[in-house]
C-alpha cells in the first residue's frame, strides 16, 4: 500500500512539474499544427489524465513532455478520424507524419512566442487577448487572471470561451505574423508577460507549484521579445522593470521567512548584476525616444535601486514619475502607488486625499489600497480607522507572511 501511494505521489509530482514547465509550450506546438486552440487544450488535458492513470504503474517516462505530446497528438488524430465531416485531412496527416517526434527544446520558445502573438490577432476581441495568452500560453488559471484584471472569474471565463471560438471559427493561422504586424500586437503580449511576472513575483516563497519558476519564465520571454523587436522601447522597458524587481528577490523575506517591505530591505542582498542589466535595458529604451508606461515603471524601480548607492530614496523624483505614469496609464494599481509616493514626498494627508478620489467599486477588493490606507491612517494617529483598514487588508491578502506583517503593524502603537 505504501509503495502504491509512493508511485501515485511520484506520478502526480511529475505531472505537476510538466504542467508548470511545459504546458504552454505543448499547447503552442499542438495548436500550431492543429489550428484549433480549444481542441489542443482538450487533448492535452486528456494526456495529463492518462498520465495520472498510467504513470503510477508503468513509471514516469524519461521524457514526460514527449510522452504527453505524443499522447495528445494521438487524441487529436483519433478525434479527427471520428469526425468524418472534416473535409481537410491536412492537420491529421501532419500529426501522423510527426506522431512520435519530439521537437527539440530549443524550438519551443519560438513556438510559444508564436502563440503569444497569435493570441493578439486583431480578429480576437482586444479585452480577451492578454487573458487568452495568460491561460493558454503561460498556464495561469482563470481566478488568478481575473484577480489581475479586477474582474470575476466567471466573466473572464466567458470572455476566454468566446475568444477560443473566434480563433477556431475564423481559422486564425498559428504562425508568426509578418514583421510589420508584430508591433501593433505588442502591447497585449507585453501585458501578458507583465501579469505572468507579477504572479510569479507574488509567490516569493515558491509555495505554489503552478507559479514556481513563472517569474524567471516571464523574464526569459521578455528577453526574447526585446530581441525580436529591438526598436520597440516598451519591450526594453518591461525587461528593465522585471529585472529591477527580480534583483530584490533575496531581500523580500528575512531569515525566518517574514515579509520585508521595500523601504526596510537590506540593499546588500540586492543583485547588483541584475540591476546593471536592468539599467542597460532602460538605457536602450531611452535611446529610442518614445516614452511608455513600462519605461516609467522601470524608471521608478531605478530610483529605488539607487538607494543601494546613495543610502536614500528620492521621493520627490518618485512622485514626479508616478504622476507621469498616472497620466499615461491611470489603472487602480498605478493610482494607489501614486498616492503612496505622494504621501512619502508631501505627507500622509496628501496621500490619503489621493486615495479618497478612487471609485469605491474599484478598490473594494484591492488589497494594496487598504494596506496603504491603514498605514496612512496610522501615521495620522487615526487608530480606529487604521485598525479597520488593516483588518480589511489582512482579509484580502493571500500571502501568510504579508498577513502576519500587516497584523504586526496593526497592533503597533503610533509612538
Amino acid at each position: 500500500m505504501a509503495s502504491t501511494a509512493g508511485h501515485d505521489r511520484e506520478a502526480r509530482m511529475a505531472a505537476e512539474l510538466a504542467a508548470r514547465a511545459s504546458y504552454g509550450r505543448l499547447v503552442a506546438l499542438l495548436a500550431r499544427q492543429w489550428r484549433d486552440l480549444a481542441a489542443a487544450e482538450d487533448a492535452l488535458a486528456d494526456a495529463f489524465r492518462a498520465a495520472l492513470e498510467h504513470w503510477p504503474t508503468s513509471g514516469v517516462p524519461a521524457r514526460p513532455e514527449a510522452w504527453l505530446l505524443t499522447t495528445a497528438r494521438r487524441v487529436l488524430i483519433d478525434r479527427a478520424r471520428a469526425q468524418t465531416v472534416r473535409a481537410d485531412a491536412g492537420p491529421t496527416l501532419a500529426l501522423l507524419t510527426d506522431q512520435f517526434a519530439m521537437a527539440e527544446p530549443a524550438l519551443f520558445p519560438d513556438d510559444r512566442l508564436k502563440l503569444l502573438f497569435v493570441c493578439a490577432h486583431p480578429a480576437i476581441d482586444a479585452s480577451a487577448r492578454t487573458p487568452l495568452m495568460l491561460q493558454t500560453v503561460l498556464g495561469l488559471d482563470a481566478a488568478r487572471i481575473a484577480a489581475a484584471f479586477l474582474t470575476s472569474a466567471a466573466a473572464l471565463g466567458q470572455r476566454l470561451v468566446r475568444a477560443k471560438a473566434k480563433i477556431r471559427d475564423a481559422g486564425i493561422a498559428f504562425a508568426v505574423p509578418e514583421q510589420s504586424e508584430l508591433a501593433p500586437r505588442l502591447d497585449a503580449v507585453l501585458q501578458a508577460v507583465y501579469v505572468a511576472y507579477g504572479s510569479g513575483w507574488e509567490d516569493v516563497a515558491g509555495a505554489d507549484p503552478k507559479r514556481r519558476g513563472l517569474a524567471e519564465e516571464a523574464i526569459w520571454l521578455g528577453r526574447l521579445i526585446a530581441g525580436l523587436l529591438p526598436r520597440e522601447p516598451e519591450a526594453h522597458g518591461l525587461l528593465a522593470l522585471m529585472l529591477h524587481c527580480e534583483a530584490r528577490r533575496a531581500a523580500r523575506r528575512d531569515a525566518a521567512g517574514a515579509f520585508v517591505p521595500l523601504a526596510e530591505q537590506d540593499v546588500a542582498l540586492w543583485s547588483r548584476a541584475m540591476i546593471g542589466q536592468a539599467e542597460t535595458a532602460l538605457g536602450e529604451a531611452a535611446k529610442l525616444g518614445r516614452i511608455g508606461p513600462f519605461q516609467l515603471e522601470a524608471a521608478i524601480q531605478s530610483v529605488h535601486a539607487a538607494r543601494a548607492v546613495s543610502g536614500r530614496t528620492d521621493w520627490q523624483a518618485l512622485a514626479q514619475l508616478h504622476e507621469g505614469l498616472a497620466r499615461l496609464a491611470p489603472t487602480t494599481g498605478v493610482l494607489v502607488s501614486r498616492a503612496a509616493a505622494f504621501a512619502e514626498a508631501f505627507g500622509p494627508e496628501r496621500g490619503l486625499a489621493l486615495l479618497t478620489e478612487l471609485p469605491e467599486a474599484e478598490i473594494a477588493s484591492y488589497q494594496p489600497f487598504w494596506a496603504l490606507r491603514a498605514h496612512l491612517m496610522q501615521r495620522l494617529g487615526l487608530e480606529a480607522e487604521a485598525r479597520l483598514a488593516f483588518d480589511r487588508a489582512i482579509g484580502l491578502a493571500d500571502d501568510p507572511a504579508v498577513r502576519a506583517f500587516l497584523a504586526r503593524r496593526r497592533d503597533a502603537s503610533v509612538g
